[in-house]
């Protein structure tokens, strides 16, 4: 792993993370066919790295909204030790269930969960999922405009947009993609959905990484003297993280999706192809990036 490696797998990993185009199968392809990998301990703890790079682009952007859940989280414990009932249940308050309902389906995904992380190495199933995110955002930007927010959306809601999340913990299918649009067609109104679905991320994302330490301290531990690589992969999925996720903010308001839809069939297309190359041994390099 050079610096260099760390500096282009963070950038592909904000982008992509946000961006509804997959983190996961963008990395997937350069470790498998580009060779931009490392081995062992030191792979899975720089996902987990990248990851918490993101996650805090997340909360720069939407601190406000989570700043008033974390008051309100304590409100709440308030009001039941005091026998309280608001007559109004506050929108931040009501938040909070939604993310807790919405978050359950992950939990379908334990039992399967070396499964799942057994397809990262196989990029005719990532090239192909990448085909399916396409078709999601382009049917995505055909839908009539929602207008459910965090006070009219029900558990029903949530609990699909939870299962679209857990389906996109398969390589290719972009979570941002799976959750935006399943919001989409429950009828979120499209700022919400962007909204719910990057607060949706922060319980996945720090559940999965406490699962991924533990493989780090039973696969032995870190080199610290890629500690240089680490700091500037974080840096680069952090910034340019926050940076796609105004991008996106952008975009929803506008309701086009359909480049992100083009951009991955062809990026799916690409793969699939360049995977059957490889078998074949028809590209050495991509034999030598392996």
């Amino acid at each position: 792993m050079t610096v260099i490696n760390a500096l282009l797998l963070g950038i592909i990993q904000g982008v992509a993370e946000f961006l509804p185009i997959s983190s996961s199968g963008h990395l997937s392809i350069a470790q498998n066919l580009l060779g931009m990998g490392m081995e062992g301990a030191d792979d899975v703890f720089f996902d987990v790295l990248l990851h918490l790079g993101t996650l805090a682009a997340v909360f720069v952007a939407y601190w406000s909204d989570i700043k008033e859940m974390i008051l309100e989280f304590f409100r709440m414990i308030g009001d039941m030790a005091g026998g309280r009932t608001p007559r109004r249940i506050p929108s931040a308050r009501r938040m909070i269930l939604l993310i807790v309902v919405g978050t359950l389906p992950l939990f379908l995904i334990l039992p399967v969960k070396d499964l799942v992380e057994g397809l990262y190495g196989n990029t005719f199933f990532v090239g192909g999922a990448l085909l399916v995110t396409g078709l999601l955002l382009y049917f995505c930007d055909r839908l009539r405009k929602g207008r459910k927010n965090e006070r009219t959306a029900t558990m029903a809601d949530v609990l699909i947009v939870g299962v679209g999340q857990a389906v996109a913990t398969c390589p290719g299918i972009s979570r941002s993609g799976m959750t935006i649009c399943a919001g989409c067609f429950r009828g979120f109104e499209r700022r919400f959905a962007v909204r719910f679905a990057f607060l949706l991320s922060i319980p996945a994302v720090l559940g999965a990484n406490i699962l991924q330490i533990k493989d780090v301290v039973e696969a032995g531990g870190i080199d610290v003297k890629l500690l240089p690589a680490y700091l500037l992969g974080v840096a680069a999925a952090a910034v340019s993280g926050y940076l796609s996720i105004r991008l996106v903010r952008i975009v929803a308001d506008k309701g086009k999706f359909g480049a992100f839809a083009y951009y991955c069939w062809a990026a799916g297309a690409v793969t699939v192809i360049l995977s059957l190359l490889k078998v074949l041994n028809l590209l050495p390099w991509l034999q030598a990036a392996a």
